[in-house]
């Protein structure tokens, strides 16, 4: 069996490699024997892969590093190869000559020695002990952060060592050792500019504010605020959706919310939003929020930092999950950590105390889906030429359970089966992490989206027009509202000073720009043309109020979907008969079950096509009752009530806490013990002594 090509990649990056090293070898052999014209060639090629490197293919860079090859080792060598070969020229007393540049030349790597020094000093004292977003943090000295050349190594060496490499290169021909001259003594210049730039921001009044005084503005800002509610989560780059989704109904609460962060990465990875955010990295500095009045923080995912927060005993603490399926990953039984588990409906509160994973029915709380609020209903057959299915199948998770996702099993087969049909107008929004665990299901993600473009090139009348004007206009107002202006190159304590306070009424005005971008997004389409959305915009929610059919798996999404109750389905890719699959994930009961060999698909149109043949109809709005809970009154009303409820519970902590110490251990006999502001605001104590 012949062995598999490499992918390109890797080809790519052996090629470089290749490059590279054949590149110094010959600048060796053109320095050793001297050869003017091949030292010329071989040190202006390994310069331009060089270059190449840190614009393409920065992953070799890393590999380099790693062999202890790194950027310093090879400029050295480089440059060293140069001198050996102007030393080889001539007569043998040239290194009385050339030893002032020789000296010149190492004094510059000196310098930039002392300039990587100084950059790592100049990084610290710009890494703040807290990061925030929406908050006027000016107090704090934020300037903007160096050049990019003097914070990162290899550029710098690259582009202030360059002047003194083509002078020594210049010198090779006519054995002129003032063009080496001349070339080292600029890059000295630009050294010395880089290093007295970073002294100037390490003098005291230049400098960000310290550590002590960061935490006490903090402290400051806590008691300012008064935040009572709060959004924790931490993750990786690409679970930020999990937080994303909460927003909204996190904005629309009474109280004084905020957003608590633990990696510095996530603070630009929150979408557009007018709720403070703070990140606290350190343990410690979140254990500052125990002496705020913050009483409940609402937790959408569970992580290996959610054991520290749940440590403070002055905040109450709720699981609301980033939705909700027949998955045991929505019975997860760290859920028993928390105070109260925040569900949709009555199946989720069945559904735990089914899995037995220790969460006590008294503290399930059912709020509904405070997101589906902007959901439409169903308004019957599909009235355009179109029918527009949507298909969003989840990602394949991380048990390796064939039944998690449809993509690697069905979903060639279902997008096929759905671009037969003339009538129909295909969706294809892939969850975001779908190739993440499993290679064949981002192979198949790739071959599902080539079959859409390939059905879109031969569909008559489906050819994108000239962009829309309006369009492009509500983009960039959305894009004025909801980006923030970062020059390149920007640290994080730099994206603090541009992300201040936001300005009053902005959120109303982001809602108004994307209620409009939507409705001219789907306007601007080709009538018929099949759509794959990867991007954040449109939304998923928007995608349900365009949708006529939902195709998915057992997921969340059919969940929400419920709430417009519309036709959906779902693939069965488990292997278990459909009587058996139906038993096994409730969520089912009201949707067509497809197989993988997508043979239903005709058949299901019909039904969304002609609703008096969909007996599942009345299913469905039973279904919805049972996940979603009622309609009335609205999710957010019922959240907001909830949170209400369980700060309530906190301050009753806190109250009784507070009697009880007052009465076991009077103030006077404890010395030296902290002491805070009397009162939250509602007279009751707003630290607990730890």
């Amino acid at each position: 069996m012949p062995l598999p090509l490499p992918r390109p990649p890797a080809l790519l990056k052996g090629l470089v490699t290749i490059v590279l090293a054949a590149a110094f070898a010959a600048q060796a052999v053109a320095a050793l024997l001297p050869h003017v014209p091949l030292l010329i060639a071989a040190t202006t090629v390994s310069l331009a892969t060089e270059g190449a490197l840190y614009r393409w293919q920065r992953g070799v860079l890393s590999l380099f590093a790693k062999s202890h090859a790194d950027i310093s080792v090879r400029h050295v060598l480089r440059d060293l190869l140069l001198v050996v070969g102007l030393l080889r020229l001539g007569e043998q007393d040239r290194e009385t000559v050339y030893a002032p540049l020789v000296a010149g030349l190492l004094a510059f790597y000196v310098l930039h020695c002392a300039i990587q020094a100084l950059s790592v000093l100049v990084r610290r004292t710009r890494t703040l002990p807290v990061v925030t977003r929406n908050i006027d943090a000016s107090a704090l000295r934020l300037s903007p952060a160096p050049s990019v050349l003097l914070r990162r190594p290899g550029p710098r060496l690259l582009a202030f060592g360059l002047p003194a490499t083509a002078g020594l290169l210049a010198a090779a021909p006519g054995d002129d050792p003032v063009f080496a001259a001349g070339g080292i003594a600029l890059s000295l210049a630009l050294a010395l500019t880089g290093l007295g730039a970073l002294l100037f921001r390490l003098l005291p009044g230049r400098r960000p504010a310290g550590e002590q005084e960061v935490l006490a503005w903090f402290d400051a800002w806590l008691a300012e605020y008064r935040p009572t509610v709060g959004l924790y989560f931490s993750g990786g780059a690409s679970s930020a959706y999990q937080a994303n989704m909460w927003l909204e109904p996190l904005a629309g609460l009474d109280g004084k919310p905020v957003i608590v962060l633990r990696e510095r990465f996530m603070v630009q990875k929150i979408a557009p939003t007018d709720i403070p955010i703070v990140c606290l990295p350190k343990v410690s500095t979140l254990m500052r929020l125990e002496h705020s009045t913050l009483q409940v923080l609402i937790h959408p995912s569970n992580s290996g930092k959610t054991s520290q927060v749940l440590r403070i005993p002055t905040i109450r603490h709720t699981f609301v999950n980033h939705g909700e399926s027949d998955k045991l990953s929505s019975c997860n039984p760290y859920a028993k950590a928390y105070d109260e588990v925040w569900v949709a409906g009555p199946a989720a509160r069945e559904r735990y105390a089914l899995a037995e994973v220790g969460v006590e029915d008294k503290d399930v709380v059912e709020t509904g889906r405070p997101q589906l609020d902007a959901v439409r209903p169903h308004a019957g057959a599909p009235t355009g030429t179109y029918t527009t299915v949507l298909y969003a199948p989840t990602w394949e998770g991380w048990d390796g359970n064939p039944g998690n996702t449809s993509v690697v099993a069905a979903g060639e087969n279902l997008v096929r089966a759905l671009l037969a049909d003339p009538g129909v107008r295909l969706l294809y929004k892939p969850h975001p992490l779908t190739g993440s665990v499993d290679p064949r299901a981002g192979a198949a993600d790739l071959r599902i989206r080539e079959l859409i473009r390939s059905a879109n090139r031969e569909r008559t009348g489906a050819r994108r027009p000239t962009a829309s004007a309006e369009l492009a206009r509500l983009t960039e107002e959305l894009d004025r509202l909801t980006t923030a202006d970062f020059r390149t190159g920007a640290d994080t304590l730099e994206r603090m000073l541009v992300q201040s306070a936001p300005e009053p009424g902005r959120a109303e005005a982001v809602a108004r720009a994307t209620a409009a971008w939507e409705e001219a997004y789907w306007a601007s389409l080709p009538e018929g043309e099949h759509q794959i959305i990867t991007d954040a915009r449109p939304a998923l929610y928007a995608c349900f109020n365009v949708a006529d059919l939902l195709i998915s798996d057992v997921s969340s999404v059919i969940s929400d979907f419920l709430a417009s109750e519309k036709p959906y389905a779902v693939a069965n890719t488990s292997g278990l008969p459909e009587e058996a699959f139906r038993t096994a994930f409730p969520t089912v009961a009201a949707a067509t079950v497809l197989t993988p060999d997508a043979t239903g698909v005709p058949s299901l149109l019909e039904t969304v096509r002609h609703p008096e043949k969909d007996v599942l109809a009345e299913a469905r709005a039973e279904l919805k009752l049972r996940l979603l809970g009622p309609a009335d009154p609205p999710s957010q009303e019922r959240f907001n009530a909830a949170v209400r409820a369980l700060c309530a519970q906190a301050r009753d902590h806190r109250a009784r806490v507070a009697e009880r110490l007052a009465a076991e251990r009077p103030a006077a006999e404890l010395p030296g013990q902290r002491t805070q502001p009397a009162s939250d605001g509602a007279g009751l104590p707003t630290t607990t002594p730890r």
